[in-house]
């Protein structure tokens, strides 16, 4: 059974009414930036960034909501973004050699009303509220 664990961010919205705008890789560092709308707010956006990331997936809202079926999900807050996760069918399907050679890699995962992207990194994603025309 998934257990969520909250991940504060710096600003409340409505994740049902968000989406991801952007997603890029960080070659240098192996790790990933993506952007998050922001409902009624064109202005900003909110960033988060993961450094030194082992796997990345993007999906629909939907097929998330069908990994675990009959299956609560303990620990998700009404309208909440980030979560560091435990026992989701996405860590349970990852391979003995990359759990056990990376023990400090955990999951997260990131939830809006259209995308679920799941990170399994070595640290907590750095998540920012910056300009919209920012890069």
């Amino acid at each position: 059974m998934p257990q969520y664990f909250p991940i504060p961010s710096p600003v409340s919205f409505e994740t049902d009414s968000s989406d991801m705008l952007a997603f890029r890789w960080i070659a240098d560092s192996h790790g990933i930036v993506a952007d998050f709308s922001i409902f009624n707010d064109q202005l900003k956006k909110v960033r988060v960034e993961f450094s030194s990331i082992a796997i990345v997936r993007i999906l629909d809202e939907m097929p998330l909501s069908t990994e675990h079926e009959n299956t609560p999900n303990t620990g998700l807050v009404p309208q909440h973004f980030a979560y560091r996760v435990e026992g989701a069918s996405f860590w349970e399907s990852q391979s003995w050699a990359l759990k056990h050679g990376n023990e400090s890699l955990k999951h997260y995962r990131l939830i809006t009303g259209s995308t679920c992207l799941d990170v399994l990194a070595n640290s907590e994603p750095a998540i920012t509220l910056v300009q919209s025309d920012s890069h």
